[in-house]
C-alpha cells in the first residue's frame, strides 16, 4: 500500500453507530482481521489477551442491554470482545509456559524472568490488570485499523456494565477481563466528516 492508501484508511475509519445488518463480512476478511490482532506487539511478548467471538444474534440481544443499549451491539456482523489476563506475576503457570513456548537457552530464559519480575511483582493486582488491558488495547486498534483497510467499519465500545457482560458470557474472572468491545460490519449511514487535532498542537520536538 502507498502512504496515501494507509492515510485514507484511517481517514475511512471511525466510531461506527449503526450497522447495515443485511450484510455480513466474509469469513476471509474477518479471518484477516483476527489475525492482525493475534500479529500485535505485546509488553514482553506476553501475548496476553483472548479474543471471544460473538455470532449468536441471542447472545448479542442479551449483551447489548448492559452496554448502554447501544444498537451497533446487535446490528453489527461480528462482535469481538477483547478479554485481558488477570495478575500475570513471574509465577504465573502462563508466564512459564510462554518462556517454554519461546525456545530460549536457559541463559536467555533466567535473564528474561529477571526483568520481568523486576517490572511486574510489585505491582498491585490492580495495576497488573491495567498492564495487561493496555496489551489488548493495542491489538484492538491493530484489528480496527485492518479492518478499514479492507473497507470495513468498526466501533469500538467501553460503555457497558462490565461485570454484567462478564456474566452474560461465562467469563472465568479470576483469569480474565474485559479490556473492551469491538464492533465490525458495514456501516448504515454516511460517515460524519472526521475531525482530529493538527499535528502542530499534538506533537513536540525536542
Amino acid at each position: 500500500m502507498t502512504k496515501k492508501e494507509i492515510l485514507d484508511a484511517y481517514s475511512f475509519r471511525h466510531a461506527c453507530k449503526a450497522f447495515d445488518e443485511t450484510k455480513k463480512i466474509p469469513k476471509e476478511d474477518f479471518d484477516f482481521i483476527l489475525e492482525t490482532g493475534r500479529l500485535s506487539p505485546s509488553s514482553f511478548g506476553m501475548e496476553q489477551w483472548k479474543f471471544i467471538v460473538v455470532q449468536n444474534d441471542e447472545l448479542k440481544a442479551k449483551i447489548r442491554p448492559h452496554c448502554w443499549n447501544q444498537v451497533q451491539i446487535t446490528s453489527c456482523s461480528e462482535l469481538v470482545v477483547v478479554l485481558a489476563k488477570k495478575i500475570l506475576r513471574s509465577t504465573h503457570p502462563y508466564v512459564t509456559e510462554m518462556l517454554t513456548y519461546k525456545n530460549w537457552d536457559e541463559d536467555r530464559k533466567k535473564a528474561y524472568l529477571e526483568r520481568y519480575k523486576n517490572h511486574n511483582d510489585w505491582r498491585s493486582d490492580e495495576e497488573l490488570v491495567h498492564w495487561s488491558m493496555k496489551q489488548g488495547y493495542i491489538a484492538a486498534a491493530n484489528m480496527l485499523t485492518s479492518a478499514a483497510m479492507i473497507g470495513i467499519d468498526s466501533c469500538p465500545i467501553e460503555g457497558m456494565d462490565k461485570a454484567k457482560v462478564q456474566e452474560v458470557l461465562g467469563i472465568d474472572t479470576t483469569k480474565y477481563e474485559i479490556a473492551l468491545l469491538l464492533t465490525f460490519g458495514y456501516r448504515l449511514n454516511p460517515q460524519p466528516q472526521k475531525t482530529r487535532l493538527s499535528l502542530e498542537k499534538i506533537v513536540e520536538y525536542r
